[in-house]
């Protein structure tokens, strides 16, 4: 593990089920050691110059899973299980700021780094805001059992398709049924993550 002159490495939080970037900080060796004994993620704060928890003063702590060094060894990556918000703003992470095409800033929530995050943040999004015209909105107006009958449509037709279809109607059939099974989720107000902490589980 090499640190830099200020003994300092950069240390980068990940979400370890969703994949996505919470944060940025710094660490020493004293503060790399502390993780991993604790399990609760440490650094070191270049302001206060102190070694610090985090969630110590708000809650919001990391409890650590993995630890993993870059190829050069001078970045760290912590793959955690982030308590509330990972930014002291109280977003989900500390990257809600995006930077558009003409070099400005647009401050907007982070929607997620896994594919499958963003499609469950958008149809949250859209059932929330009722969306003029949102395929979504229509099937969630239905109601439970419709959306239901749509899950067992699209599970037979992704099977027809791995039986006696060609490779891309089989990705076209499966993408199908895993957005009918995101809205019968939000259907019956269960998360993706309480999905993904299931199968986490599991591999385990």
């Amino acid at each position: 593990m090499r640190f830099g002159a200020a003994g300092l490495v950069p240390v980068i939080a990940q979400d370890r089920r969703s994949g996505d970037v919470l944060m940025l900080a710094w660490a020493t060796r004293e503060a790399l050691v502390r993780t991993r004994e604790t399990g609760l993620a440490h650094y070191w704060s270049r302001s206060r110059e102190a070694l610090w928890r985090k969630g110590e003063t708000s809650g919001h702590e990391q409890r650590v899973a993995e630890i993993r060094l870059d190829c050069d060894g001078d970045a760290i990556l912590y793959r955690v299980d982030q308590q509330g918000p990972a930014c002291h703003t109280g977003t989900p992470t500390c990257f809600a700021t995006r930077v558009t095409a003409e070099g400005g800033t647009s401050p907007e929530p982070d929607p997620g780094g896994h594919l499958l995050t963003r499609l469950a943040s958008t149809i949250a999004r859209r059932a929330e805001e009722r969306t003029p015209g949102s395929y979504t909105v229509t099937l969630l107006d239905h109601g439970l059992a419709k959306v239901s009958q749509k899950v067992g449509e699209e599970a037979v037709e992704t099977v027809v398709a791995a039986h006696a279809e060609s490779d891309e109607r089989l990705a076209n059939e499966a993408a199908d049924l895993l957005f009918h099974l995101l809205v019968l989720l939000r259907a019956r107000g269960v998360s993706l993550d309480t999905v993904l902490r299931t199968l986490e589980a599991r591999e385990k």
